[in-house]
């Protein structure tokens, strides 16, 4: 009996041992690829909750989408006459162009589905003329009652009306300032430790870019992403807000091409969950692989250029 008894002592200590041996090797080999995109990561115990696409890779090379093939335009009289009275999917109202940011506007969460803007040295420059004091958050007139989020929805629920694109960025009128309030411009954000503090340090470096190219552009979005749980299954779950169900997002997303002056291109990508950060916390931390935004918001960013055509990516000679 006490044979047997050993024995089995015997496997389960074995057992053991080649699990936890599979677990640090595990562990480290996953560390050793995300040195490739993370140049911190030796730091990754301190940080290892915020980069968090360890497991997306790069994506593979497909056959590129040929859009006027699949537009409205080219169909058959069959699918125009299916489609007479609308294409739910296809509104051309959900983008709209303010003087110096274009939007899409996604009418089911209540907040953009991306933003877009061109940044110089001359557009964020101090105007003694723009006083973003006297600049109100405004619904969004040109989006369906149904679709808009109000001002009530913000209220007592906790979260700041986060700019996704930062009023500082259009300092050149007044105007163009104000628009940044618009509703359709903001998503509920955690105030102390995210939009006040870390979101607000990644928007000052984007500016500080424009000295070294004269040309930077900025995408800015939400993102959805999905948590693994206890029962070992991954579900999307966000907070919703007010009698219209404003969506919170989990993470936001900022991708950055500069342009120099010969026309060399670079891009730098960041994801940051919508969640207080510590400021010690460098904004390296936060940088992904581009595909891997992409792929969580089903975006092609800056599609019209080939990731080859990039120089650097995150700082990484391509």
């Amino acid at each position: 009996m006490m044979k047997k008894i050993s024995k089995i002592a015997l496997s389960v200590s074995i057992g053991a041992s080649c699990y936890l041996t599979g677990t640090y090797i595990e562990k480290h080999r996953i560390i050793s690829e995300l040195k490739n995109v993370y140049p911190d990561i030796e730091n990754y115990q301190r940080y290892r909750k915020y980069p968090i696409f360890p497991q997306v890779y790069a994506a593979t090379a497909i056959a590129p989408y040929n859009q006027s093939a699949n537009s409205v335009v080219s169909l058959g009289e069959r699918t125009r006459q299916i489609m007479k009275y609308g294409y739910p999917s296809m509104d051309p109202e959900t983008v709209k162009s303010q003087e110096d940011y274009v939007l899409c506007y996604d009418r089911r969460n209540r907040v953009a589905h991306w933003v877009l803007e061109h940044l110089t040295k001359e557009s964020i420059q101090h105007n003694d003329e723009v006083d973003r004091s006297k600049c109100n958050f405004t619904v969004d007139e040109r989006i369906h009652p149904y679709f808009r989020s109000e001002n009530s929805d913000y209220k007592k629920s906790s979260y700041d009306r986060g700019h996704l694109a930062a009023a500082g960025n259009h300092r050149k009128s007044q105007k163009h300032c104000e628009e940044t309030f618009l509703l359709s411009n903001m998503a509920p954000q955690v105030g102390k430790g995210f939009n006040r503090d870390s979101w607000n340090r990644l928007e000052k470096y984007v500016r500080k870019l424009t000295k070294v190219y004269p040309n930077v552009y900025v995408c800015t979005g939400p993102l959805y992403l999905p948590k693994r749980e206890a029962d070992g299954k991954s579900y999307v779950k966000y907070e919703v807000i007010g009698a219209n169900n404003v969506a919170v997002p989990t993470h936001f997303f900022k991708v950055v091409v500069g342009e120099t002056n010969n026309g060399v291109l670079e891009m730098e990508a960041y994801v940051m969950p919508n969640e207080p950060i510590p400021d010690t916390t460098p904004l390296t931390m936060f940088q992904v692989p581009p595909e891997s935004i992409e792929r969580a918001a089903g975006l092609l960013l800056f599609n019209k250029v080939t990731k080859d055509k990039f120089l650097k990516i995150n700082g990484k000679q391509r």
